[in-house]
């Protein structure tokens, strides 16, 4: 992907080198394709077994053994037999043609910079908090497994998030302990002088070194930047210590370096990627930043170097609510980026500002980083059909007089990594089924296949993986309950707790208000009732964090685990702490229905319920973010009636009601209710279909592969475009820009007549251009959508022009009469070849 000469360092000093085949072993170690494939498992299960199922974390595993036990392990030819294996087999996979090669190997495509603040790989690499980073890790690791061009940028924490410990009184408490750099997979990235590559960033009266790492994702790389670098203040050294923390300008510098740093980095390593995609608003100063790039390899200056390289930006919005985007205060934008828009950018702060506002000259407005992400970028997406339609409405200001449906903003619905979050038996069974290479390309054959598994093997292999998760759940409470002093007899309690032969219920997530962790406790007599039945017992598991500052939020985790300490509950329900990304895999992997109870439409996505989908689970859910799109009754349940009831307590009342019907007249009865072979028929052919239809149709597999032809190949073929020749396409674009803008107010329709013949109605229409080209602008006749339809836009035809005034023209269109000719106005909107209407130029003028 990079002619780069600068190459991480392949290991760390001070250690045991000169064994022969330590170094196969570290590039095991550092090649995080073992977070999905555990091919390399027992490996390092060998070298420390102990260890290895503690931190799941190879490196650490390396560095932490005897050198004794590493030659007592390379000595064994069967075990050197099975390394060397691996690293052949890891050589052959990164250099044979995948997805991505086979179909699109003439693409104008070379790289696509993935920008996030967070990354979810492996627990061993702690820098991630939650969806995001899911999405994010989930997206680098599919893009490696279809061999798409992807460099992931982000930064790396020296504390992460933070750590959850759930104390004597049911409260949570955060804690922050320090990541390692040495004992996490990851290799500084140095010159070929062996010095380490390191950024200056400017910032106001100072510089901030950062340091760059890197890790290793299968055929993807992602880079990290980090400021705890001994040149810098010990202010400054700490820019990067947590995620999500500190206030507004300690999260400014953040996204100063993550932008701006990250861009930079890549251009220090030698790569031009064609494509720049922002997961989330984050990360919206590489927009500025890869526009300063080319005003200095062009000489052009910022208005045509953002009309050029912004055709190659993609942003991803995962935010249901206007309050979700980031906003700094205008004096902050000053204080840290007023001379880099003047000396490096070439314009006026009041320009800069404008690109993060709905009103350029309301001095008061703040910066919206989401804002400048859209201005910035060549495309724009949701992350799940619903939500596309919530971010049309998000964005409108931004678009006056346009219709919401036209607003600019598609969607790619998120699928989640399947490799990651199977466990090892639903491996098994989906390769007995599919095949190994099920998740390396199209998928349309996976739904046929699983239909032919037997209920009798499906439920065997459900059953089997309740008694495993049983298994850990003890194991998991037990050491919960150990490190919050609880006393002896209640730790060992805990490892007798649970049935492998009742149904589970899982909860888990980030716990906010808008998600309503609580609405299954609205009602706890009769939760309790639910839970207690000796006849058809069922068992819940809740998990998840509230974000430190989120005090309502931590009031509902004391809820659940008050309820959960009382007498008569202890035994029917209980709360792991600490959600991280390997509670959650045993999660997904063991619980027999997922709920999922948020405000609607405020769930963006959600992925959680999408992992469950391919170890077996069943999701009931409210019809938000993905369910919305892919309930139907047969592969799950739902929850609500698909409508917005915004903090109404007496519709959140009727859901938990509603919730609790579901529960008792439907879900629990399918799962008791047998065969004379003790399979529960109905309920195993609801998990057959809902992993057959939705297992493919939600996996990232599938979410990249859409990114990949409907934003990366476009994005990438408009922005050679536009670059070519030192931005000529870009100058010619602005030089129309201005152009209309000038003539633009002078703009107006004339007389508008319509005649009705036969089965189609002829509209006649006035337009005055004032001095403007007519092959500048475009005029439609227009009618909004009905019942739920498609609004109606067609191109009228220019027909003659005016003799009574200068630029004045005609225009026509035929339309079906099947409405009245009343429900039709005609309006007026700028043209110009490659540039997205309204996304680049707005400007849009209705007949009435």
């Amino acid at each position: 992907m990079s002619k780069d000469t600068r190459v991480s360092h392949p290991i760390y000093h001070l250690l045991p080198t000169e064994i022969e085949g330590f170094d196969s072993l570290a590039s095991l170690a550092l090649d995080m394709h073992w977070s999905w494939n555990h091919a390399t498992d027992e490996v390092w299960r060998q070298l420390d077994p102990e260890l290895w199922g503690i931190t799941h974390n190879p490196w650490v595993v390396l560095q932490t053994v005897s050198r004794d036990q590493i030659e007592r392990v390379l000595a064994d030819p069967i075990f050197r037999k099975n390394v060397d294996g691996l690293v052949e087999a890891s050589r052959q996979a990164a250099e044979a043609p995948a997805w991505f090669q086979r179909n699109h190997s003439e693409a104008p495509l070379t790289c696509a910079a993935y920008f996030s603040m967070e990354f979810m790989l492996s627990e061993a690499l702690p820098i991630y908090s939650g969806g995001l980073g899911n999405v994010a890790g989930d997206q680098l690791k599919a893009a490696s497994d279809l061999g798409v061009p992807v460099a992931g940028v982000g930064l790396l924490y020296q504390q992460g998030y933070f750590r959850q410990v759930i104390d004597k009184n049911g409260e949570q408490q955060a804690l922050l302990p320090y990541n390692d750099p040495g004992q996490l997979p990851i290799t500084p990235l140095r010159q070929p002088n062996g010095e380490w590559l390191r950024l200056e960033i400017a910032l106001p009266g100072y510089s901030v070194w950062v340091r760059a790492w890197q890790a290793k994702v299968g055929r993807v790389k992602l880079y990290l930047l980090d400021s705890n670098d001994a040149a810098n203040f010990p202010a400054h050294r700490g820019i990067t210590s947590e995620l999500y923390g500190g206030g507004p300008e300690l999260r400014l510098k953040q996204e100063l370096l993550l932008g701006i740093g990250g861009w930079r980095l890549l251009r220090a390593l030698g790569l031009q990627p064609e494509v720049c995609h922002l997961n989330e608003g984050h990360a919206a100063f590489a927009v500025l930043e890869r526009a300063r790039n080319f005003m200095e390899e062009t000489g052009q200056p910022f208005e045509v170097a953002l009309a050029v390289t912004r055709a190659g930006n993609l942003f991803t919005t995962h935010t249901a609510v206007a309050a979700g985007f980031d906003r700094f205060a205008p004096a902050l934008i000053e204080q840290y980026l007023g001379r880099y828009a003047e000396n490096k950018l070439g314009i006026a702060l009041h320009d800069l500002l404008a690109l993060g506002r709905q009103n350029p000259n309301d001095s008061s407005e703040p910066f919206n980083m989401a804002y400048l992400a859209i201005r910035g970028s060549g495309a724009a997406n949701g992350v799940s059909r619903l939500h596309g339609k919530v971010s049309r409405h998000l964005f409108l200001p931004l678009f006056p007089r346009w219709p919401e449906d036209e607003v600019p903003v598609a969607h790619v619905t998120n699928g989640v990594h399947m490799p990651t979050w199977d466990s090892a038996a639903a491996d098994d069974l989906w390769t007995e089924t599919c095949g190994k290479d099920r998740w390396l390309g199209t998928t349309e054959t996976l739904e046929h296949d699983i239909r032919r598994v037997s209920d009798a093997r499906l439920w065997e292999f459900r059953t089997d993986a309740s008694k495993s998760f049983v298994e850990y759940a003890r194991e998991r409470l037990s050491l919960d309950l150990a490190v919050a002093g609880a006393p002896p007899e209640e730790i060992d309690a805990a490892k007798h707790l649970f049935d492998p032969n009742a149904l589970t219920l899982g909860f888990a997530r980030r716990f906010a208000t808008y998600k309503r962790p609580n609405l299954l406790l609205h009602d706890p007599p009769r939760l309790l009732r639910l839970l207690a039945n000796s006849e058809r017992p069922v068992q819940l598991i809740i998990a998840g964090k509230a974000h430190p500052a989120d005090q309502a939020g931590q009031a509902l985790i004391q809820e659940w685990t008050h309820f959960i300490r009382r007498p008569e509950a202890r035994s029917h329900a209980i709360f792991l702490s600490d959600y991280d990304m390997l509670l959650t895999e045993h999660l997904v992997q063991g619980v027999d229905v997922w709920i999922n109870t948020p405000r609607r439409p405020w769930e963006a996505c959600g992925t959680s319920g999408m992992k469950v989908l391919v170890n077996g689970g069943i999701n009931l859910s409210e019809l938000d973010g993905w369910w919305a799109e892919a309930y139907t009754p047969e592969i799950g349940w739902a929850l609500g009636d698909g409508q917005e009831h915004h903090d109404d307590p007496a519709w959140d009342a009727a859901e938990a009601d509603a919730l609790y019907d579901l529960l008792e007249r439907e879900v629990i009865p399918g799962f008791y209710a047998r065969d004379g072979q003790g399979i529960p028929t109905a309920w195993v052919a609801r998990m057959r279909k809902s992993m057959a239809s939705l297992t493919p149709r939600f996996s990232a597999d599938r979410a990249v592969r859409e990114y990949t032809e409907q934003h990366y190949l476009p994005r990438a073929a408009a922005y050679r475009a536009r670059a070519a020749d030192k931005g000529a396409v870009g100058r010619q674009m602005v030089d129309w820009r201005e152009s209309m803008d000038k003539e633009w107010p002078a703009m107006r329709f004339g007389k508008m007549k319509v005649e009705t013949t036969g089965e189609q109605h002829v509209f006649e229409v006035q337009v005055y251009l004032s001095d403007a080209d007519p092959n500048a602008a475009r005029v439609e006749i227009y009618a909004d959508g009905v019942n739920g339809g498609d609004a109606v836009r067609q191109e009228m035809e220019r027909v003659s022009q005016l003799t009574d005034a200068s630029g004045g023209y005609a225009y026509r269109a035929f339309v079906p009469a099947t409405r009245p000719a009343t429900d039709y106005t005609a309006r007026l909107i700028t043209h110009y070849t490659g540039v997205a209407v309204p996304l680049e130029s707005a400007r849009i003028l209705w007949q009435r």
